[in-house]
């Protein structure tokens, strides 16, 4: 028997420090599929596909025809939708699949957190008066912010928004974490920011603005995340390499 194959489903940095430990091992072929929605998407240690499949059927052709032994669902906690189809896609193709999926961020003492549900949730909960917010969810839903004209919104995103936000009084960074609590905290003072808008992803890369809104007394609309698909989870990077070795130990992985 060869190396087993793998396909990650990635773009998180929980996706590209496993796919590290997993060429490192020497054990395993792998490949990273990213969805294509960062124009400049984080350097990988292995071999990527960009793009969609089509849907889990797509998915579920693509693990066939590449003879792949197992699937990791390491997206971003948001990516509701292809979490959906690794679900369908690996039960179709009858191979084993886990989710790589950080835990999400817990209120702190000194937190002020009002929990919603959506995007559109957290813009009409920042009421009919102007308030300065930061919107710290990415490029994709961006555009929602245009219901409530009335703020001022410091948009953050890793590539520009496309097409143009149509805001009135908007200021944006395109930039790339892991950021630090000074120079968050420094962000949100000189940009005057009294509501900070962003998604229950969890980690640390961008946990630094969760502790600059606790340190300055500023509000945080927290989105709560979707319940995540029926599918086996680990938390760390550690219990993935656990669990990939208890799906083939190492009898297998040399063929006795």
């Amino acid at each position: 028997m060869g190396k087993i194959r793998i396909l990650m489903l990635g773009g998180t940095g929980e996706a590209r420090e496993l796919a590290h430990a997993l060429v490192q091992s020497g054990k395993y072929e792998l490949l990273v599929s990213l969805g294509g929605r960062t124009d400049k998407p984080a350097a990988q240690p292995v071999l990527v596909r960009i793009g969609g499949f089509g849907g889990a059927d797509g998915l579920a052709a693509f693990l066939r025809e590449g003879r792949f032994d197992l699937l990791i669902d390491a997206t971003h906690p948001f990516a509701a939708r292809i979490s959906r189809n690794a679900v369908e896609a690996a039960a179709a193709v009858g191979i084993p699949a886990f989710a790589l999926r950080r835990a999400e961020w817990t209120q702190k003492r000194g937190d002020n957190w009002q929990h919603v549900a959506s995007l559109p949730e957290a813009i009409d909960a920042l009421g009919p008066l102007p308030r300065r917010v930061f919107l710290a969810i990415g490029r994709q839903e961006a555009h929602r912010a245009e219901a409530a004209p009335q703020h001022f919104y410091l948009v953050r995103s890793v590539d520009a928004v496309e097409p143009p936000l149509a805001l009135p009084e908007l200021y944006s960074v395109l930039d790339r974490g892991p950021f630090d609590v000074e120079s968050e905290a420094a962000l949100l003072s000189d940009h005057l920011i009294d509501a900070v808008i962003t998604k229950n992803s969890g980690g640390a890369a961008t946990y630094a603005k969760i502790e600059a809104a606790r340190r300055l007394g500023i509000e945080v609309l927290m989105i709560a995340r979707a319940p995540a698909p029926a599918m086996q989870a680990v938390a760390k990077v550690e219990e993935a390499l656990a669990a990939i070795d208890h799906l083939f130990p190492p009898a297998v992985k040399r063929g006795v």
